[in-house]
């Protein structure tokens, strides 16, 4: 079940997560990333409570946990590469290449993102991404993966998530 989790996040992460394997830093004080989220806030937007828990991906400060449903990563870290924005771009390319539907909206600091893989490949999951560069370039991006698309987040509800994150930035 861990190893299908973490296909299905790795799947939606394509887009996102290249900034951070490319080279960012592990930020010096303990790990944050589950402080840039209350339960209230996840419920909110999952539907549902879910238990988070801390850890790390790669340089990255994680806050990771699941539902019956969907899965929640918050990643929290420091962008030392590509400060133009090519490499996720390249990413989110690459999805739109493999047959999934992206729909991509940014303003004010906040990127989000909403992918669904094509249906040969739904067991990938699908998701919802919001990442805050207001404090760049210190990065934070939460990222919900459903295993249904009837369960995918709505990227406005997402996107209120990620607004208050941007606040304990």
């Amino acid at each position: 079940m861990i190893r299908h989790m973490r296909a299905m996040m790795m799947w939606f992460s394509i887009a996102v997560i290249a900034m951070a394997a490319r080279g960012g830093v592990v930020l010096a004080q303990a790990n944050q990333a589950c402080g840039l989220v209350t339960a209230a806030e996840l419920q909110s937007a999952l539907g549902g409570a879910v238990t988070l828990k801390a850890g790390s991906l790669g340089t990255a400060q994680t806050c990771s946990g699941e539902t019956p449903t969907a899965t929640v990563l918050v990643r929290l870290f420091k962008r030392t590469g590509d400060p133009t924005g090519k490499t996720e771009q390249a990413g989110i390319d690459a999805l739109r290449k493999m047959g999934a539907q992206v729909e991509v909206k940014a303003t004010g600091g906040i990127s989000c993102m909403t992918a669904a893989p094509p249906a040969k490949m739904a067991a990938m999951g699908f998701g919802t991404t919001c990442t805050v560069t207001i404090k760049s370039p210190t990065i934070a991006v939460i990222e919900i993966t459903a295993k249904n698309q009837k369960d995918m987040v709505p990227m406005e509800k997402l996107r209120a998530v990620a607004e208050k994150m941007a606040s304990r930035l």
